[in-house]
């Protein structure tokens, strides 16, 4: 599949947009693992502008990721557009606009879920980006406010109007924030408009090859974007792709083998930002593996509470000499 020229692979799996995770050095190893497409955190409008460093440093791509997106938030169109020609000049494949992001310091001042209570400025932030820059422009949304305001139907239609590439929809509304189950009817249905000539990605509650599968076969959808499944599990997008291709579950890795790849993402952490600041970033990641493993309540807490890497590699030798060759869960 092709969008505006630049391809990004059959029934392409993606890494969801995430704060705080889909960095550079974590995206190396999903694109590693198997992702046909790579998006960025999202960045605010208003810090790239001010030349804010930390906001700055997200603009940084390899050219062994591509297609990648970088993502950018805000909420005022004179900041949106003069930041998506800041983010023009680092030669992303695609520029999308946050039009989902739930949490409160975002959405209650109006930027990315909060636009979905004023859609002629989200329409018009969208237009303005889009006449802006020369490189293609796609947006990713959620369903509506609240589950009284599913608008996804009208939003999809208006946004293709204005120029956006391709539109992402999460199957949550902005109320729902992370809990209950995605909805993915509502995806369904604006792919099966007949207006709606722009691919049309999927994301929620993808977490295993099955549910991948559903998304395509069921939902219709042009991608799917894998978001929380991919922490502390890179690899989901290898298991994805290989139970496509012949139907088969592929294992975990061992715990042995989840060791060698946190270590060398806790390396690149590190160089990445600092040791402190590398470590700490990289806790979320460890607490989400092996969680399945008996026994291991002492030795988990060792490992997130580890001090500094030379702490932390002796706890993950610990790890390897008790459960070695075990399937990680």
């Amino acid at each position: 599949m092709k969008i505006a020229g630049i391809e990004v692979g059959e029934r392409p799996l993606i890494l969801a947009p995430m704060e705080d995770v889909t960095n550079p050095p974590f995206r190396k190893f999903c694109k590693m693992y198997g992702a046909d497409w790579l998006y960025s955190e999202f960045v605010s409008a208003d810090a790239l502008v001010r030349s804010v460093n930390k906001s700055v440093k997200k603009l940084t791509i390899d050219e062994g990721e591509r297609p990648v997106t970088i993502q950018i938030y805000g909420r005022f169109i004179d900041s949106m557009v003069e930041a998506a020609r800041i983010v023009e000049q680092v030669r992303p494949d695609f520029i999308d606009i946050n039009f989902g992001c739930p949490v409160k310091r975002v959405a209650q001042k109006g930027a990315g879920a909060g636009l979905l209570r004023d859609i002629p400025l989200m329409v018009e932030m969208a237009r303005q980006v889009v006449r802006a820059v020369g490189i293609p422009v796609t947006a990713k949304t959620r369903l509506g406010w609240d589950s009284e305001h599913i608008i996804i139907g009208d939003i999809a239609e208006r946004l293709q109007d204005v120029g956006i590439q391709a539109l992402a929809i999460h199957g949550r509304t902005r109320a729902q924030m992370y809990t209950g189950e995605a909805d993915w009817e509502p995806i369904a249905r604006v792919k099966e408009n007949p207006r709606i000539r722009i691919p049309i990605l999927g994301n929620g509650d993808i977490t295993s090859p099955q549910r991948a599968k559903e998304a395509f076969d069921r939902y219709g959808v042009d991608g799917v974007m894998i978001g929380r499944a991919t922490i502390g599990k890179p690899w989901i997008f290898r298991q994805i792709k290989h139970y496509f291709e012949t139907g088969e579950l592929l294992p975990d890795l061992s715990v042995r083998e989840q060791l060698e790849v946190i270590k060398e993402q806790i390396r690149l952490s590190v160089e990445w930002i600092d040791e402190v600041r590398g470590l700490l970033h990289m806790r979320r990641h460890m607490a989400a593996m092996f969680k399945g493993l008996p026994h291991f309540r002492d030795l988990r807490i060792r490992m997130l509470q580890a001090p500094n890497l030379e702490t932390l590699w002796e706890v993950f030798d610990e790890i390897a000499e008790k459960y070695g060759e075990e399937a990680g869960v």
